[in-house]
C-alpha cells in the first residue's frame, strides 16, 4: 500500500452513521470544509442493522396487538403474520442494504465522503485505507470527530465461536425465522427482538442473569413487558446464566448455570455493547485502544482542544437520537470555536452544551407494552441525593386507554423533585405510550414546575390524559 494523496479539511468525521452525519451537517452549515470517513455503509448501524430494520419488524407485530384489542376487529385478526411481507418491508425500510440514497444526501451538503478505514495518525490526522488498497492521508486544521458507534459485545464462553451466534445484527437482518429461538440478555435487544420473533413464529425462550428485563428501567416496565411476552407464549426466564454453548446438526444446546440444556435452532446474545475504537489509532495520540472516550459536555475529549466523541463511543447515552443530540451541540460548537465565537465554559442548556445527556435522556422500548421513560427513575433520583416523591397512576384509569383498546394495561409513574418543585422522571408502561414521550421530555427539559403543569390541559378523551391523573395524586 502506498500513500497517493494528501488532503486539508477544516473537519474530519469517522464514521458516517447519523451521528457523524449530524457532526458534518452542522459543521457544513458553519462554512467549515468536511471529510467523512467511513468503512461500511453511510448511514450506519441505526439504518441498516438496529432502529429501522428493528421498528420495521415490529411495527406489524404491534399493530396486530392493538387491532386484537378492538371488538369488531379482533376476530380478523387472528391468524398468523405474514412473514414474507413483514421481511420485504424491513428491507425496503433498510433500502435492501444499499446506501445511494444516504450518499446523496451527503452530497448535498456539500461533505466529502471517504471510503475506507479510517486511523488517526496522530494530532488532527487520519489516514484512509481504501478499498482498493490505496492510502489518503486527511488532515484537519479545527478537528477531528469520532463517531465509530459500537458492536455486540459477546461474553466468553466455551464452543460460542463455533456455535455462530446472532448478534443484533444477524437477528435484525434475518432472512428467516427459526423454529425456536434462544435469546440471552434482558435489555432493550433482547426484549424487542422477543417479541418480533414470538409473534412471527418462533418459540422463544429468554435467558436473564439478571432479576428481570429492563434494568435500567422502573423496576414495573420490566414486569409488564415479561407478562406480556409470557402471555404471548415466550418462555422468560430470570437468574439463569449461560455457562456454555454447543451447535450439532443444526440444534443449539446452552447450558445454564443450573446445568439445564435448552436447544433452539439459533441462539441470540444480546448482552451489552464495546466501544468501536480497539483499531481507529488511539495509541498514536495517547488514548487506550477499545477504550470508551470521555468528553466533556461541549463532547471533546478530555485532555485535547482537537478531539470530539459523539454517540455511542463516549458511553454518555447509547441511543441513536442522544448520539444525534450531542452531534449538532459538537458541530455548532466546532464551527463556533473555528470562528472564534465560542468563549469560555459553556452554560448549561446552552447551544454548546449537551446537558441532557445528564438529566434528560428519552428512550422507548418498542415491545408491547411499550415502555417510555425520560430523565431519572426513582432510584437513580434518591441515589443522586434528591429528595423525591414517586406518583404512580394505573394507566387504564383514563378514559382515552379503555377507548384504545380492551384491557389496556400500564402504568405511568412522575418522580417529583420535592425541594425545586420539578419532575425529575417521568416513566409510561402500556400500549401506545411511545407518542406520548416527548410532553415528559419537555417538562424534564424544560424544568417545567409542576404547578404550571396543572395548567397544562389534557385534550379529552385521551391517553395524555394520564398527565392529570397524576397531577391529581400527587396534589392529594
Amino acid at each position: 500500500m502506498t500513500e497517493t494523496e494528501t488532503i486539508t479539511y477544516d473537519v474530519v468525521v469517522l464514521g458516517a452513521g447519523p451521528v457523524g452525519e449530524n457532526v458534518a451537517d452542522r459543521t457544513r452549515a458553519a462554512g467549515l470544509t468536511t471529510a467523512i470517513v467511513e468503512s461500511e455503509l453511510v448511514g450506519g448501524e441505526c439504518s441498516y442493522w438496529a432502529c429501522m430494520p428493528s421498528k420495521a419488524l415490529l411495527r406489524p407485530v404491534i399493530a396486530r396487538a392493538d387491532a386484537r384489542r378492538l371488538p369488531g376487529l379482533s376476530q380478523a385478526v387472528q391468524g398468523p403474520l405474514d412473514v414474507g411481507a413483514v421481511l420485504a418491508r424491513r428491507d425496503e425500510y433498510t433500502s435492501h442494504w444499499h446506501d445511494d440514497g444516504q450518499v446523496g444526501w451527503l452530497e448535498g451538503i456539500g461533505a466529502d465522503l471517504h471510503r475506507g478505514h479510517g486511523r488517526l495518525a496522530g494530532p488532527r490526522t487520519v489516514t484512509v485505507t481504501g478499498p482498493d488498497g490505496a492510502r489518503t492521508t486527511l488532515t484537519a486544521r479545527h478537528a477531528v470527530a469520532v463517531c465509530t458507534g459500537t458492536g455486540a459485545r459477546l461474553p466468553d464462553l466455551p464452543g460460542l465461536d463455533e456455535v455462530r451466534p446472532w448478534t443484533s445484527r444477524e437477528a435484525t437482518s434475518a432472512e428467516k425465522v427459526p423454529g425456536r429461538l434462544t435469546v440471552v440478555g434482558g435489555g432493550v435487544v433482547a426484549t424487542e427482538m422477543a417479541t418480533v420473533f414470538q409473534a412471527l413464529g418462533s418459540q422463544v425462550t429468554v435467558l436473564v442473569r439478571g432479576d428481570g428485563l429492563l434494568p435500567r428501567m422502573e423496576p414495573f416496565a420490566g414486569e409488564l413487558v415479561a407478562d406480556a411476552l409470557t402471555e404471548a407464549g415466550a418462555d422468560v426466564r430470570t437468574g439463569t446464566s449461560v455457562q456454555s454453548v454447543s451447535r450439532k446438526d443444526g440444534t443449539v444446546v446452552a447450558v445454564t448455570g443450573t446445568g439445564e440444556r435448552i436447544e433452539a435452532d439459533e441462539i441470540l446474545f444480546a448482552t451489552g455493547r464495546t466501544p468501536r475504537t480497539d483499531d481507529i489509532g488511539l495509541e498514536t495520540v495517547g488514548l487506550e485502544p477499545g477504550s470508551w472516550l470521555t468528553v466533556d459536555d461541549t463532547l471533546r475529549v478530555e485532555g485535547t482542544d482537537w478531539l470530539y466523541a459523539c454517540g455511542d463511543v463516549n458511553h454518555r447515552a447509547l441511543l441513536t437520537h442522544q448520539g444525534k443530540y450531542q452531534a449538532r451541540i459538537a458541530g455548532d460548537t466546532i464551527g463556533a470555536r473555528a470562528t472564534g465565537t465560542a468563549a469560555g465554559a459553556p452554560e448549561p442548556w446552552g447551544p454548546h452544551a449537551a446537558t441532557a445527556d445528564h438529566d434528560a435522556v428519552p428512550q422507548v422500548v418498542f415491545t408491547d407494552p411499550e415502555a417510555a421513560a425520560v430523565g431519572l427513575s426513582l432510584a437513580e433520583a434518591e441515589q443522586a441525593g434528591h429528595r423525591v416523591r414517586a406518583v404512580d397512576v394505573d394507566m387504564s384509569s383514563v378514559a382515552g386507554a379503555g377507548l384504545y383498546g380492551e384491557g389496556y394495561r400500564g402504568r405511568a409513574r412522575m418522580v417529583v423533585d420535592l425541594d425545586e418543585g420539578i419532575l425529575r422522571g417521568v416513566t409510561f408502561v402500556g400500549p401506545g405510550v411511545g407518542e406520548l414521550l416527548h410532553s415528559a421530555t419537555v417538562a424534564v427539559a424544560g424544568r417545567v414546575p409542576v404547578d404550571r403543569l396543572w395548567h397544562a390541559v389534557p385534550s379529552y378523551p385521551t391517553i395524555s390524559e394520564v398527565w392529570l391523573r397524576l397531577l391529581e395524586a400527587y396534589r392529594g
